[in-house]
């Protein structure tokens, strides 16, 4: 049997002490903040980012550099024998495509997942990935288990603000002062590769409720089972983990049936598109039983 490492990034909200006691391994992604590099969760916290931001800094993503990550995966195959690298989803990031074209010279030893996945999604793929290693599953069989079922999951995102949606150029200025005249709290939606609009609220009450009936009808009519068995219910958060809490009660009332796994800060890489104040819930398709 392979023995597996599993590699993500910290766009999917894994923290470097959580890696660590799951047994995976986090990149951590870099962002240029007013001309100097920042490394998420190394030496860049959610609240020195958010600080920034609010504060106008001139702030851009990047994604982890060659060297980090061959030298990552270099170090990793002297004590294993091949490797299950879980990117950001290649629709929000070049990031895995050029863990992909970096592979083709591992000799398989390297299978670089295109999942479409970020966030708590994406982190529920690499403990997925860990418990198919676990089950004996080859770095390719995981691969391809992970690829089939990519789209087996959803995000719902609340925006709180339109300043950064306008300022990343997402949304006109136009668009962006009406909708803050009407005081609208867009909705977004990640099922696939990228985020795409999918509904908007007057209220954050409303924007709340959008998401909850959202779910109930992805586990209606996408996953076809109306009490939502067999699925994950994971939550994500802007700045605001008091709001995070509140919603999370909201939605284990929606779903009293469910545990929900996670409520995790935002990848910041998305943070920086939609500012602080956020709200997500999403679902997952949970793993075959063995």
């Amino acid at each position: 049997m392979e023995k597996i490492a599993v590699v993500t990034d910290s766009n999917s909200g894994m923290t470097q002490e959580q890696a660590k006691d799951y047994g995976i391994y986090v990149l951590p992604m870099p962002f240029f903040i007013d001309g100097d590099t920042y490394f998420e969760d190394i030496d860049l916290t959610q609240e020195q980012f958010y600080r920034k931001l609010e504060g106008q800094a001139d702030i851009s993503t990047s994604m982890p550099s060659v060297g980090a990550v061959t030298d990552l995966w270099d170090r990793l195959l002297e004590e294993y024998d091949a490797i299950v690298h879980i990117p950001m989803s290649s629709g929000l990031s070049s990031s895995c495509e050029t863990a992909m074209m970096l592979a083709q010279d591992y000799d398989g030893k390297v299978q670089v997942v295109n999942n479409q996945r970020i966030s708590v999604t994406q982190k529920q793929s690499a403990l997925d990935a860990l418990e198919l290693a676990r089950r004996g599953k080859s770095a390719a069989e995981i691969k391809d288990y992970l690829e089939k079922t990519k789209f087996d999951s959803s995000i719902y995102i609340m925006v709180d603000t339109l300043y950064y949606l306008k300022k990343g150029g997402r949304i006109t200025p136009a668009a962006a002062a009406l909708g803050t005249l009407l005081k609208l709290k867009p909705v977004l939606q990640i099922q696939g590769e990228k985020l795409d609009a999918f509904a908007k609220a007057r209220t954050v009450k409303q924007a709340k409720n959008i998401m909850i009936d959202a779910v109930k009808n992805d586990f209606a009519k996408r996953f076809g089972n109306p009490s939502g068995e067999g699925m994950h219910i994971a939550m994500a958060y802007t700045k605001d983990r008091e709001a995070g809490l509140e919603f999370q009660a909201q939605v284990q009332e929606a779903f009293p049936g469910h545990a929900i796994d996670f409520l995790d800060p935002l990848s910041l890489s998305v943070a920086c598109h939609i500012g602080p104040g956020a709200l997500a819930v999403t679902c997952t398709k949970k793993l075959e039983a063995e």
